[in-house]
């Protein structure tokens, strides 16, 4: 029996995606089973993924496997910094497309506002590459565009030329790592915020706090961290390639966390702040791996 009910966030344009998703990556692993489950067996609906977590051509496979209708899935996907630039990105999506065996893509990101090393002017070319994505929205290749990791100094610059605004930034959330200021500015500008990391990489499970309310509510860590994520409006894309833990994820939506126990989570980030992603970390990651192709 499915769990994961059709709650949905509406995005700016009217589109709609489902508040939980299914985040997969190369990064400990990718299992297809894991997938297949997923989509089969427990009502998942959305599955996010990207170039750069060499994937897709699995993804499309897992899909076929679970014989869900491609229409019924919202499908992300992700440019890779390598592929900044208006025809870069063109091309990028045109072969994100062909991997995942589907003609339109439910959201595009750019994954990073990082640009390759030695770009003379990064802001030309973020500027370059949105205008490349607002070309793909309009042709109708993709339903949603946005960005991912991107900062208010970013979507500054985009806002300057952008006639189509990102409708999704996806950025890391967690109880250790939560940008109240990024948030409000996205909902400012009608700009839907996605959390990636809920578990904060499995840090958070741990925490006495959330222990406590484990025992309140008589659910486990991941699901009082996806509840709250869930209850802070934040599309939560919470990651597994275990099946059981895949299920136990999508359980969250027959309880409700108090108001009072949502605002001793919201605090922990301003005693206790572990960011675990960021475009310094991803910047040299990047040029390690220029270095090991080029060497």
């Amino acid at each position: 029996m499915a769990d994961v009910p059709t709650k949905s966030v509406t995005l700016s344009n009217g589109t709609k995606i489902p508040i939980l998703g299914l985040g997969t990556s190369h990064e400990g692993g990718y299992c297809h089973s894991a997938v297949v489950y997923a989509l089969k067996d427990c009502g998942y609906r959305h599955i996010d993924t990207a170039k750069r977590y060499r994937c897709e051509d699995a993804l499309k496979k897992a899909i076929e496997e679970s014989g869900v209708k491609r229409e019924d899935i919202f499908i992300t996907s992700k440019l890779w910094n390598a592929e900044l630039g208006h025809g870069a990105t063109k091309a990028a999506c045109q072969r994100s497309l062909e991997s995942l065996g589907v003609t339109y893509l439910d959201l595009y990101l750019i994954h990073w506002p990082t640009c390759p090393p030695g770009t003379p002017d990064e802001k030309s070319l973020r500027i370059e590459t949105w205008k490349a994505m607002e070309e793909l929205y309009k042709d109708g290749l993709c339903r949603a565009i946005g960005v991912s990791n991107f900062e208010i100094e970013h979507l500054e610059e985009l806002k300057e030329v952008w006639t189509v605004a990102p409708h999704v930034n996806q950025i890391e959330h967690h109880i250790y790592y939560r940008p109240v200021e990024l948030i409000q500015y996205c909902r400012n500008n009608n700009i839907c915020v996605e959390g990636y990391c809920p578990l904060s990489k499995g840090l958070a499970l741990d925490d006495a706090i959330v222990k406590e309310l484990s025992v309140k509510y008589q659910r486990t860590a991941s699901q009082i961290l996806i509840r709250w994520n869930i209850q802070n409006e934040i599309i939560t894309i919470p990651k597994s390639t275990k099946e059981e833990r895949v299920r136990e994820n999508s359980q969250v939506f027959d309880f409700h966390l108090s108001e009072e126990d949502m605002e001793t989570l919201n605090d922990i980030h301003r005693t206790r702040t572990v960011k675990l992603c960021s475009c310094s970390q991803e910047k040299l990651k990047y040029e390690r791996r220029c270095l090991e192709m080029t060497g």
